[in-house]
């Protein structure tokens, strides 16, 4: 099976390539597993670095809440550059870019310099080689019928990273240092621009009537700040970025806090990694099949029931799998429909742009789940203001998303039924 670069189904922007569908989605989620791999794995280092270089928690979480903050505030910018310039260039750049940020935090003893090397190098890379510029691609390259399922694969090869990463980085950090754990990682990233051969390439125009034009950046965004229903999807997203950073990087160190043994923080972030694999693909095939914004209100309110109810039970190493284990089936599933419910709202042409500006949205949310989960630690010696904030939010999320509209926005004289069915 073969698929051309199309936006909409069409020819690509940079010309008639034929690439088969398995290739493509093989390569584009090796790219994502390397790109959410190392990321996931930065709440193994704060032990470690905080306790030889007598950091506190605040610095080395406000490190990562500054690389979270950069992801998101890059990634619309990002996704500009790969609307505009292709694919592969974007991901090769940014590969290189996390891998220097990588290699320089372990070389980091200075916690102003751990800003930079772990904050802004490590987030401006992130957001070059993200998953979320694959599941782009995924959605101009692939078949119309094949992209929701393409979102969810995409998603659940992050997810995949997260399973394989997390072993990896401990073992590494137990057996040889943080240090060389950073490196093994900045050096695996040099694989994404061989594998970013096969996205290259970039949307082409949007199909338009005789006489009139396509869209510029500047009108599609214009566009889209102007819809009810994109403003909401934007403002749900904060509340899934902070709950996501927040586990990601502090909830090791609170199970070392409660007096589960350290392992096991390794444990449960790899089984969040695995069971997201299984939800990530479940939300992208159904995403296809059930009104996106129910799906997101669900989750949710599942999210808020399940972290409520692990805060309450008393600490066990079978609370901590359990929990894992259902926040891993959550975990990543929230970007399959939100993804798609952009399409469906605007089409595939500024897709990289337009969810770029939502995902900022997670990211701000990012940044306050990382780093509110540092301060409060350090002045309250406890996790559990933010624990409880994370319900409260996830209540908020679900609330937000009851009134969206799932359609295509109405463009004078257009027909918005292609885009109304995500095509």
């Amino acid at each position: 099976m073969t698929s051309t670069d199309s936006s909409a189904g069409g020819a690509s922007a940079a010309g008639p390539l034929v690439r088969s569908v398995p290739l493509i989605l093989v390569t584009g989620s090796l790219i994502a597993i390397l790109s959410f791999g190392p990321r996931s794995t930065m709440g193994f280092f704060l032990t470690p670095m905080t306790t030889e270089f007598g950091w506190s928690r605040e610095t080395f979480a406000l490190a990562i809440a500054i690389q979270n903050l950069v992801w998101g505030v890059a990634q619309p910018f990002v996704g500009i550059l790969a609307d505009k310039y292709g694919t592969a260039r974007v991901l090769t750049g940014g590969a290189m870019l996390y891998g220097l940020g990588l290699a320089l935090m372990a070389m980091t003893s200075d916690a102003v310099v751990l800003q930079f090397t772990a904050g802004v190098l490590v987030g401006l890379g992130i957001a070059g080689s993200a998953f979320l510029l694959v599941t782009s691609a995924f959605a101009r390259l692939l078949p119309p019928h094949l992209r929701t399922m393409g979102f969810g694969i995409g998603t659940a090869a992050g997810s995949l990273g997260q399973f394989l990463f997390a072993p990896l980085g401990q073992g590494v950090i137990h057996g040889y240092g943080w240090q060389a754990a950073l490196f093994v990682m900045a050096v695996l990233m040099l694989a994404t621009p061989f594998l970013a051969l096969t996205l290259r390439g970039k949307p082409a125009a949007q199909g338009v009537r005789a006489g009139e034009q396509d869209q510029s950046v500047i009108e599609a965004l214009r566009e889209a700040f102007g819809h009810t229903s994109y403003r909401l999807l934007v403002a749900g997203f904060f509340v899934c970025g902070f709950q996501i950073a927040f586990i990601t990087v502090h909830l090791p160190p609170y199970l070392s806090d409660i007096g589960i043994p350290a392992v096991y923080g390794g444990y449960a972030v790899g089984l969040i990694g695995l069971f997201n694999i299984f939800g990530a693909f479940s939300s992208g095939v159904l995403s296809g099949r059930l009104p996106r914004r129910t799906m997101l209100v669900w989750l949710y309110l599942a999210r808020a029931l399940v972290i409520g109810v692990f805060i309450l039970l008393p600490p066990s190493i079978p609370s901590v799998l359990v929990f894992s284990a259902l926040m891993g089936l959550m975990w990543l599933s929230t970007v399959p429909p939100t993804q798609q419910l952009v399409v469906v709202m605007f089409g595939t042409r500024y897709l990289a742009t337009l969810f770029g500006f939502v995902f900022l949205s997670h990211q701000v949310g990012s940044f306050f789940g990382v780093w509110l989960g540092g301060f409060l630690y350090d002045h309250t010696g406890s996790y559990d203001i933010v624990w409880w904030m994370s319900v409260a939010l996830s209540v908020f999320a679900a609330l937000v998303h009851l009134p969206i509209r799932e359609a295509g926005v109405a463009r004078p004289g257009a027909d918005t039924t292609a885009v109304a069915a995500g095509y």
